[in-house]
């Protein structure tokens, strides 16, 4: 895999925090789902059109290492990188960052694709990640 990859900023919030005005450490697990959501927009992928057909991308495993923490107001960026792809997973390096280049929190997540529809009330099997999807990833990776 090559080492391209993307960032996406966002301004902690009021809601971000807790009382002491630091982040909830879940709450990077948000950060880190809304920068890859916003890299698929960016490549014309739109998950709505293939929720519409029961294919979704759910977190199989997430592997998270908070190494400081982020403000109230702070300005984050957060680096993702496509390390792995196959036929119907990938995996995310990510890594957030405050406005004076300090890494904050690194996670490395595989994300899985999966048919919504067919359960059937058992555990929801991956499927292959669909040609328009793969052939976006594959361009940039």
């Amino acid at each position: 895999m090559s080492n391209i990859s993307n960032n996406f900023s966002l301004r902690v919030y009021y809601e971000d925090t807790d009382a002491g005005g630091i982040v909830y450490y879940a709450n990077y697990l948000k950060f880190f789902e809304r920068a890859r959501t916003e890299w698929l927009r960016e490549l014309g992928i739109n998950q709505a059109t293939f929720l519409e057909q029961n294919l979704g991308f759910v977190v199989k495993k997430v592997e998270m290492d908070n190494v400081a923490s982020a403000k109230l107001d702070d300005l984050l960026n957060v680096n993702s990188t496509i390390t792995m792809l196959k036929r119907a997973s990938l995996v995310f390096y990510q890594e957030i960052t405050n406005q004076a280049q300090q890494v904050l929190c690194t996670a490395t997540v595989r994300v899985a694709c999966v048919n919504f529809q067919s359960h059937n009330g058992q555990a929801v099997k991956p499927v292959a990640i669909p040609e328009s999807i793969l052939g976006a990833l594959k361009r940039v990776c």
